[in-house]
């Protein structure tokens, strides 16, 4: 792929500026909380549903800023796969290695608690928030994420150092702006999986859907079995 327009030393400055604040903000709530014990409801509570809204919303609006004049379609790799078809095989693959990691990775781990987002299990009383949650979960945050790491990120640091720093830089910042410690490993892991797929289909969208379908049969499969 050839050097983006608008690739510039001052807008990756600007996404490396922004991602870091990010991650320094997420660590920093995880060192100051008291109780290290997940909760299990935030699903079902509309607070989680609104604060994401307003976080992503923030996010989305610094990133258009960034990019904005790049043009930002280019910068953003919003832009139809090379083939469809193979990026589906792609994204079956992705899926298939991060639940091989994952669950290799569980034992010692204990990645799946460590954020509590996941419910434990269905209460049907709850319903709206859920709902409210689980599609904003699949269809708002991989869109803002993607774009961010695999948009924006990805286009920036390969125009200067190179696909491979790309991908792997995605993948690790992606990674800490979760703000995890033991599920960092398999968020890494997946932040190649999803860049690796950029690279392959110089699209942001098979990401888009990969990281959707992932987040939503996570909380599927987690009140269902």
């Amino acid at each position: 792929m050839t050097r983006p327009p608008g690739a510039t030393a001052g807008r990756l400055a600007a996404w490396l500026s922004l991602v870091g604040v990010l991650a320094a903000l997420a660590y920093a709530s995880y060192a100051l909380e008291d109780d290290r014990t997940p909760s299990t409801d935030l699903f079902y509570r509309w607070d989680l549903f609104v604060g994401g809204l307003v976080q992503d919303g923030l996010l989305l609006l610094i990133l258009l800023l960034i990019v904005r004049g790049g043009p930002a379609r280019e910068l953003l790799a919003l832009r139809r796969p090379r083939s469809w078809l193979r990026a589906a095989g792609w994204m079956l693959a992705v899926l298939v290695a991060i639940w091989i990691v994952g669950a290799a990775l569980e034992p010692f781990l204990h990645a799946g608690d460590e954020q509590g987002l996941v419910p434990e299990k269905w209460r049907a009383e709850e319903a709206a928030p859920f709902a409210a949650n689980l599609a904003f979960t699949v269809l708002a945050v991989p869109v803002v994420e993607e774009m961010v790491f695999r948009g924006a990120g990805y286009s920036l640091l390969s125009a200067r150092y190179g696909k491979g720093i790309a991908i792997v830089g995605t993948a690790v910042l992606f990674g800490l702006v979760h703000g995890l410690v033991y599920a960092l490993p398999v968020l890494v892991a997946f932040g190649l999986g999803l860049a690796w797929l950029r690279n392959r289909s110089d699209s942001v969208y098979p990401g888009m859907f990969l990281h959707g379908t992932f987040n939503g049969l996570a909380i599927l499969l987690a009140v269902t079995l």
